[in-house]
């Protein structure tokens, strides 16, 4: 893929709490915001964005890190420029404040700015509620947002911190104990569930982190866990970005299953009465 221009993607800034990040937009009705991974809004980022416009919400993408639809694929730009920009936004999130890569028990304090940000769009788009993706780096931002009763349907892809650079670390996931607890309250309370998203051979994602979640959510911890025969074999690393890098966009697929999985859930939560599982309108 090239570069995408950001066509059909409208642009915009958020400010909460002094804090200030480029946004961009595209549908409408009600909102879901797409946490990028590493190294930003990507064009196959972009192109789950379109599929979730698709179905009748409005996407929603904050610019954490990242040059918006740079292609980081080395045909794209050359495979010194591209492991270049993939180092910056690496030490762009490794230095930052707003995030928390290795600590146990803590939500990244940029999760705090996010549930701002969902609670204007909910405010601006309408709905019952909101709907949130975490990719990669970002995965469990979107549990962590689920503290929040306007969330509705949080959706961890490849949820990867703590880095499991130790199995404690790996055995848990970057949320804090007094969001868990708000988190837990709401599955035994609402009926919310969160929907977990790996491939089984991910070491940033290992079999410890998806336990901790079975464990401490039980049945509300719904989780699609894939082969490495099932990623694309084209994608730039081993298996692990199941809606975009490693996504094989074909009927029958195991990776497009999850993909209209994740598409089901939000129809279900924020569009009562839409039609599930069928072809992507």
């Amino acid at each position: 893929m090239a570069d995408h221009d950001l066509s059909g993607f409208a642009r915009d800034s958020f400010t909460y709490r002094g804090v200030t990040h480029e946004v961009l937009r595209r549908g409408s009705g009600p909102a879901v915001v797409v946490i990028a991974e590493i190294p930003g809004i990507t064009p196959k980022v972009l192109a789950f964005a379109e599929r979730v416009a698709a179905i009748g919400c409005t996407a929603v993408l904050p610019v954490l890190f990242g040059r918006p639809g740079r292609d980081p694929n080395p045909s794209a730009h050359g495979r010194l420029k591209s492991q270049a920009y993939m180092a910056s936004s690496i030490l762009r999130v490794c230095v930052s404040r707003e995030f928390t890569a290795f600590a146990i028990g803590r939500s990244s304090p940029v999760v705090d700015w996010l549930r701002g940000l969902a609670a204007y769009e909910h405010e601006r788009c309408g709905g019952p509620g909101v709907g949130a993706v975490g990719m990669c780096f970002t995965g469990g931002f979107a549990l962590a947002m689920a503290a929040d009763e306007r969330m509705l349907a949080p959706v961890l892809s490849q949820p990867s911190l703590p880095m499991p650079v130790t199995g404690r670390r790996g055995a848990g996931i970057d949320i804090s104990p007094a969001d868990l607890a708000k988190v837990k309250d709401r599955f035994a309370r609402d009926g919310l569930t969160v929907h977990g998203l790996r491939f089984r051979s991910d070491r940033l994602v290992p079999d410890e982190r998806f336990a901790f979640l079975r464990r401490e959510l039980g049945d509300a911890f719904v989780a699609v866990e894939l082969d490495d025969a099932d990623a694309n074999p084209d994608g730039l690393r081993d298996p692990h970005s199941v809606l975009t890098e490693h996504l094989i966009d074909e009927p029958g697929q195991a990776t497009r299953a999850a993909l209209d999985g994740v598409l089901d859930l939000f129809r279900k939560r924020l569009l009562p009465g839409e039609p599930r599982t069928g072809p992507h309108r």
